[in-house]
């Protein structure tokens, strides 16, 4: 489906998923099994610890990767929105009618929205008496007018498209089941992270479903770790320092690590660095505790994504469901270099209205 994904796919396998020829035989013995499906955003493949990070621990994903199936040769399309169609219809994103982004472009792969001749996963699900919800991002058409209200989500707390992290951002505009929320609505919880914020309303969306007795197919697309990056000061401390041997120590660390999981093979060359980006000894002081920064905030988002994630994988536990769900954990596409090799650091990103990016080539 294009381009290599920079990170590889994470599967929880507990128990064969149903399908015969592609559609839910309902005849099948016994439960069916619930689903699961995690999609973040924007991160490199090195990024995980299970993956090769030799700076910061993301321990409930390396529990999933540990316990279950780990896969390296996974691919998407490279870019946000043709993943999420291709990933909610099992199509090639130009079949969806989501080749690129949301923009129009008169052409047939190219209307920026779900066209009627695709399904989704949920409306398919959905007849077969599962009970569907998402929460996070969802980006393949509402500014067309296709929602997940309208493409077989019994259950939904969306947004458009993305960017942000907490609740006074211009991009945080929440939708519950069709309806505009405003960012304190006392559904909401106080003061709210998304991150946090998506594993509530999942979990809540799982309560729903076993209280009317029926399997769940749960989508959780995440913001993380997209820019703008924010997070909590007390998130980002524990990461500041971390970087401050700069890149080219650290790739070699990242490599040797990734070498000794298996995960790239000893004899492949890492590729050189890039003439745009400089040596790391070669910046000024003030230079390099920047792009700590970045990369401290950029690490904190991951890490509040990860005990996300985490704090539900423990709530299916606790509500004795976990053994009977199919959870698959991946990325839309790898790390983000739109803000050039400088990245940008507009603002405190501790707040709702900063605006900051990696710096990467």
């Amino acid at each position: 489906m294009g381009l290599p994904l920079s990170l590889p796919a994470i599967l929880l396998v507990l128990t064969i998923f149903p399908f015969r020829s592609g559609l839910i035989d309902s005849r099948s013995r016994g439960p069916l099994t619930n689903v699961f499906i995690v999609l973040i955003k924007d991160i490199g493949l090195g990024d995980f610890s299970c993956f090769g990070n030799t700076e910061a621990q993301t321990s409930n994903i390396d529990r999933l990767a540990a316990e279950r199936l780990r896969f390296t040769p996974f691919y998407n399309t490279g870019r946000c929105c043709p993943t999420r169609a291709a990933l909610l219809t099992g199509l090639y994103s130009h079949q969806t009618g989501v080749g690129h982004m949301t923009e129009d472009k008169n052409q047939p792969g190219f209307r920026g929205r779900l066209n009627d001749k695709c399904l989704t996963f949920a409306e398919v699900l959905k007849p077969a008496g599962y009970f569907t919800a998402m929460a996070g991002k969802w980006h393949v058409g509402q500014n067309h007018g296709v929602t997940p209200w309208g493409r077989g989500f019994d259950r939904s707390l969306s947004a458009a498209a993305g960017g942000f992290y907490f609740p006074g951002s211009k991009n945080a505009k929440l939708f519950l089941d069709g309806e505009s929320l405003t960012i304190d609505d006392p559904c909401l919880p106080k003061d709210w992270y998304s991150s946090d914020l998506w594993t509530t309303f999942g979990l809540k969306f799982v309560d729903e479903a076993r209280e009317a007795g029926k399997p769940f197919f749960l989508y959780l697309a995440h913001n993380a770790p997209h820019f703008p990056l924010q997070a909590p000061a007390d998130a980002i401390e524990p990461f500041r320092g971390k970087y401050g041997e700069g890149w080219d120590a650290l790739r070699k660390k990242r490599h040797a690590r990734q070498v000794e999981l298996g995960i790239v093979d000893k004899a492949w060359e890492p590729a050189n660095r890039p003439p745009v980006i400089r040596e790391w000894n070669e910046l000024a002081a003030d230079d390099q505790d920047r792009f700590d920064h970045i990369m401290a905030t950029y690490s904190a988002c991951v890490s509040r994504m990860d005990r996300a994630i985490g704090d539900l994988v423990q709530g299916l536990e606790s509500r004795g469901v976990l053994d009977n769900t199919l959870i698959l954990f991946m990325s839309d596409n790898g790390g983000n270099a739109e803000a050039g090799p400088n990245g940008r650091t507009v603002g405190d990103p501790t707040k709702a209205d900063s605006d900051w990016f990696c710096g990467e080539s």
